[in-house]
């Protein structure tokens, strides 16, 4: 793909996620939300891969039935309540619905079974913009028309943990781990977001650093199973010894990044008297952690024969950008003691 069509591709979908941001009508958010879609189609199936264009044609057919739900919802309750507002969407049935329209864009569970699939066909880069910034705009609309004490999405927030925790244990592409991943840390920004708003941007703000880090490292390696971790050690023994840290903090574990965002979770949830639910949630969190652990494994405790041409590649130069790596990288291992100022700077 040329370059001035990838930049004119990106800048619409940053331009579709900014209308989104910016509209107070449910029109205008759908807008934004359809020219998201439509710019990054073209850069799934950018390599004309087989595997690439049947993931973008899924990932279409599943982001139109989504839209569709959303433009009926917002249509009812215009036509039940008078207002186009997205904040004057008060009625139970559109609400109920522009909620389940919304889950199905981001790919809470049970409404999951398509981001591993997708994710699967596509390259690391453009996974990471699947799992990161696609996931802005249906949160932010979802953020304003959650209703208080909404038992829907506490139940679908401790499902997506649950079943994304249990269907990961088995995996052995690390796209579909990723997806797991992606939809288990979102299950847990749902559970907490109708009680705060800025623990879930800072919880949405960690899991994207973490994510970041995590698919730069393995798009540097081109590691797609978990068989070819073995080899890691040969290419890069840096990055080689710093990736299970990034998985750990991943899977929440101090003294890490990761650990802080359950933590407060946790106390938040305990604050508004679910201790049960906030219990459920933590031993959701072991699920995931299994797998993070059968990734730490497979890459730094087991060693695979190796000839000679095979153990040269980390004495080459190479020509990859590592300062994003590093960055990322130090911020999911560093970040913990910096919470007290984050959070002060997300209440502003």
């Amino acid at each position: 793909m040329a370059p001035a069509l990838t930049t004119l591709l990106l800048f619409a979908l940053g331009l579709g996620t900014t209308v989104t941001f910016a509209s107070s009508h449910w029109l205008v958010a759908w807008m934004g939300l359809e020219i998201n879609t439509l710019a990054i189609l073209p850069l799934m199936a950018r390599h004309h891969h087989p595997r690439a264009v049947e993931a973008t044609t899924k990932y279409f057919l599943i982001q139109v039935t989504g839209a569709a739900l959303l433009l009926f919802a917002t249509c009812s309750n215009a036509w039940l309540t008078g207002e186009w507002e997205i904040k004057q969407t008060g009625h139970a049935y559109t609400t109920t619905v522009a909620m389940i329209a919304l889950t199905l864009k981001l790919g809470l569970a049970p409404m999951h079974i398509w981001l591993p699939e997708v994710l699967q066909g596509l390259d690391l880069s453009i996974g990471l913009l699947l799992s990161t910034w696609q996931k802005l705009a249906p949160l932010i609309l979802l953020v304003q028309i959650t209703p208080p004490n909404s038992k829907l999405l506490i139940i679908l927030g401790v499902a997506s943990t649950l079943l994304a925790g249990w269907a990961g244990l088995n995996q052995t592409q690390i796209r579909k781990i990723l997806a797991y991943s992606s939809i288990a840390h979102l299950g847990w920004m749902v559970v907490v977001i109708q009680y705060s708003f800025t623990l879930t941007l800072l919880t949405l703000l960690i899991y994207t650093v973490m994510t970041i880090s995590a698919f730069l490292v393995f798009n540097m390696n081109k590691s797609t199973t978990i068989n070819a971790l073995g080899i890691s050690w040969a290419k890069s023994p840096a990055i080689t010894a710093l990736t299970p840290l990034i998985l750990l903090s991943l899977g929440g574990l101090p003294p890490l990044t990761g650990f802080m965002t359950k933590w407060l979770i946790l106390q938040e949830l305990t604050k508004q008297g679910l201790s049960p639910l906030a219990t459920l949630t933590a031993l959701s969190a072991l699920l995931s952690l299994y797998f993070y652990l059968r990734l730490s494994y497979a890459m730094t405790l087991t060693m695979s024969p190796n000839n000679i041409t095979g153990t040269s590649p980390w004495r080459l130069t190479s020509s990859k950008r590592t300062l994003p790596t590093a960055t990322f990288t130090m911020a999911t291992l560093l970040l913990l003691p910096l919470t007290p100022a984050i959070t002060a700077l997300l209440t502003q």
